[in-house]
């Protein structure tokens, strides 16, 4: 079926509030959905009674974009385009919407190192380090990925309150502690993880990476943190091209379409969930796997992301998890196509959100 998979920590014994022993030669393979304890919520506070409480929680920021050059290939303005997209289409009202406030430097030092922040917050970033990241330093472009960290932050703050909560933004998972990579620069999955455990607020965090490109940034980040587990399903060829080891790794062959791609993501999600039981998931939902996008190899439909997207946030909050979820990589030179597609991750989770009655 051309699935790899490689499970790290497999003798660990986790020690944050539980201990959980993660062995590889007891994993097993727990074919679709095996619990759906309605309103089972046990971390997070149902519905209120309050009309402004009845709706998912969205965060955006108008400078989740900043200026680019004509034709770069990271498509910038799709973050402003996935919200209007979901107003105009009535998924959402303005009324569901916060903004992140930016983090400081010391936020963000919980996870990137002081030389490298201070550099890039800052200007002092050379050219051969810009070079990596697909970006020329600009102070619209500091601010724009502070706020997309703050975002996650939020989402994963409002998630821990209100059960689930989605950005228009973040997944920036090729960071790395002391440099950015691939289209990032802050590692917003990682900071978000990290401060949810040191506020106390969670002691251990799930992060499952469904973008097409492996996490690897977050990988090498926890990779020996036993309070942070990593999942990332990515296809096996595609950047990077050198791969860390995330907690467990499925990499997938080209091509792949819908029906094997939701097997295998039902494969492994309740595994991990039932043997890790964190107090928080984030939630990467790239884009990326789809049949057009440029940058992906697989083969997925819109009907197959939202088919992912719906049965992985409905497996988390039947489990009574809560889920803060990111909208990860894509890439389009048609725009609004690539936006619409973004929100599909709205329209499951939204769906998941009535049905529940979250």
């Amino acid at each position: 079926m051309g699935l790899k998979m490689l499970c790290r920590k497999s003798s660990v014994l986790y020690a944050c509030q539980q201990h959980v022993t993660v062995a590889a030669s007891s994993f097993m393979c727990i074919d679709g959905v095996t619990s759906r304890n309605f309103m089972n919520i046990k971390h997070f506070s149902s519905y209120n009674g309050n009309p402004l409480h009845s709706k998912l929680p969205i965060v955006h920021h108008k400078d989740y974009v900043c200026y680019l050059p004509p034709n770069h290939r990271f498509p910038m303005q799709k973050f402003t385009k996935v919200l209007n997209f979901l107003l105009k289409d009535g998924v959402i009202t303005a009324n569901q919407v916060s903004e992140p406030d930016l983090p400081s430097k010391e936020t963000v030092t919980c996870i990137h190192s002081k030389t490298y922040i201070d550099k890039f917050f800052d200007g002092g970033t050379d050219t051969k380090e810009q070079r990596v990241t697909g970006f020329k330093w600009s102070e619209g472009l500091v601010r724009r990925c502070r706020l997309e960290t703050g975002g996650t932050i939020l989402a994963a703050d409002i998630a821990l309150s209100r059960g689930l909560a989605c950005s228009t933004a973040g997944g920036t998972h090729h960071a790395f502690p002391d440099y950015g990579s691939g289209f990032c620069l802050l590692n917003d999955l990682a900071v978000a993880a990290k401060q949810m455990i040191l506020q106390k607020k969670a002691q251990k965090v799930l992060i499952i990476d469904l973008d097409v490109h492996q996490g690897d940034g977050t990988a090498f980040i926890f990779q020996n943190d036993p309070c942070v587990f990593t999942l990332s399903v990515h296809n096996g060829k595609n950047f990077p091209l050198t791969k860390q080891q995330s907690d467990l790794d499925v990499s997938l062959e080209d091509k792949i379409e819908d029906k094997e791609y939701l097997r295998v993501v039902k494969d492994h999600v309740p595994w991990v969930l039932d043997t890790f039981r964190p107090d928080l998931v984030l939630y990467d939902a790239g884009v990326d796997p789809h049949i057009d996008d440029d940058l992906g190899r697989l083969s997925l439909t819109d009907q197959g992301l939202f088919a992912r997207d719906f049965w992985v946030l409905d497996y988390i909050a039947s489990k009574g998890y809560p889920c803060a979820a990111v909208i990860g990589g894509g890439y389009s030179r048609n725009l609004d196509a690539l936006a619409v597609r973004h929100t599909i991750l709205h329209r499951a989770a939204t769906k998941v959100w009535q049905e529940r009655r979250l």
